[in-house]
């Protein structure tokens, strides 16, 4: 039984770990000052745009999910004739309608991909499923991670889809966004009120930073800090006391809307590394994407881990 696994732009990951697992990604349309942007995580476009500063404040970007009718040409084309079974693991349901749009393709598809295989010269039935992730970014890309540890077990397609379903409960996110007036204005050309104009106003009249701190998509600021560094500390020292506490998984998901040369700077990158190595946990270090940018803004930080339930402040 070949099991493919499919997610979308938004899901943060290193490309060489996404290149070597096979990965397929459904690319989002991105569009930025009037002209419109494939995103297929293509390392080298995801670093043109940063150095060209199209990311930057001052520009007007917007995320555009694939129509059902394209993604369903992508699945009848790529994923039916090459998987006996597939799942497709969406950013948040609540943010995007990509997963909405998947899984209308994905009921379109059922019904007429038998001619599609039988053409490419495929035997058997194929089956499919769209799971909503209920994250964004580096937890996207921790899901990603896990669900093909789970592939390598050669569960059944019903006991797959049960694990990966319940694992998105149990996973952690933080996110740092550098600029909450970013954000504000963002949710509100959304029609996202999370984001209050006070809040916004706070964080740039104060220098405010604050960590946002959660199960997935649901965050709440749980630290105000007065730099962006003190709020990295914090996270850092977060995430390297959860991974000597133990993990649900030996993962932990690390996206960065910066330069390379940033991210290294980073405080408590090292020690983190140093962790994450001592307890067998696999860091996945990526630059974040296009989409994960344009959504909660250049220079913010998203970091995810699945652990057993507990607050932020217990590991400070």
């Amino acid at each position: 039984m070949r099991v493919g696994l499919i997610v979308d732009s938004a899901c943060d990951l290193p490309y060489d770990f996404a290149r070597k697992h096979d990965l397929f990604v459904l690319p989002v349309t991105a569009i930025i000052d009037g002209q419109t942007y494939t995103d297929k995580h293509c390392p080298v476009r995801t670093q043109e745009f940063y150095q060209s500063g199209l990311l930057d404040k001052g520009h007007e970007a917007e995320t555009e999910a694939y129509t059902a009718e394209q993604i369903h040409d992508l699945f009848m084309e790529k994923i039916v004739t090459e998987f006996d079974v597939a799942i497709c693991e969406t950013v948040t349901r609540s943010r995007s309608l990509i997963f909405q749009n998947a899984t209308e393709a994905m009921n379109s598809v059922m019904a007429h991909y038998e001619g599609a295989r039988k053409a490419a010269g495929q035997d058997g039935k194929f089956s499919m499923r769209v799971i909503d992730s209920k994250q964004i970014f580096a937890g996207q890309g921790l899901l990603a991670a896990h669900t093909l540890k789970l592939i390598e077990q050669k569960l059944s397609k019903n006991a797959l889809r049960h694990e990966v379903e319940t694992f998105t409960d149990k996973i952690y996110t933080c996110v740092i966004p550098r600029d909450l007036h970013y954000i504000r204005e963002r949710a509100r050309r959304r029609g996202d009120k999370s984001v209050s104009a006070f809040a916004a106003f706070l964080g740039k009249a104060l220098n405010i930073v604050p960590v946002i701190f959660g199960q997935g998509a649901e965050g709440k600021p749980v630290v105000k800090t007065r730099n962006f560094d003190m709020a990295v500390e914090k996270v850092m020292n977060y995430a390297v006391a959860r991974v000597e506490a133990g993990l649900l998984t030996p993962y932990v998901s690390l996206s960065c809307g910066l330069t390379w040369t940033e991210i290294e700077d980073l405080p408590g990158l090292n020690r983190l590394r140093d962790a994450c190595e001592s307890n067998g946990v696999e860091l996945l270090l990526s630059q974040m994407g296009i989409t994960s940018a344009i959504y909660v803004g250049p220079g913010s930080i998203c970091l995810a881990l699945a652990a057993e339930p507990h607050t932020f402040n217990d590991f400070q």
